[in-house]
């Protein structure tokens, strides 16, 4: 089970590499949005597997909130750019 935990955690870091790499280097404001989603998505995975691995359920309430927290982000977003203008 550590094999999968280490290559899971080693996919998810990649990720958000590209992310953050989006995140500094996008040329609009969308993009840096999209890629801020991205790294709250990819911590929700992160911390999705430990709790698979470890068994340690604890952290279900951060799930919680980071998932509400993306929603919200994107939703707003969405209603700030209603056609796409940057």
């Amino acid at each position: 089970m550590t094999t999968v935990y280490l290559v899971t955690l080693v996919l998810l870091a990649v990720g958000a590499a590209g992310a953050l790499y989006r995140l500094g280097r996008g040329p609009t404001t969308l993009d840096r949005a999209v890629s801020v989603d991205m790294i709250t998505s990819l911590a929700m995975c992160g911390a999705g597997a430990y709790a698979a691995v470890y068994g340690d359920y604890s952290d279900v309430p951060i799930l919680l909130v980071l998932s509400l927290l993306g929603f919200v982000g994107t939703v707003s977003l969405a209603r700030y750019f209603p056609e796409g203008n940057e």
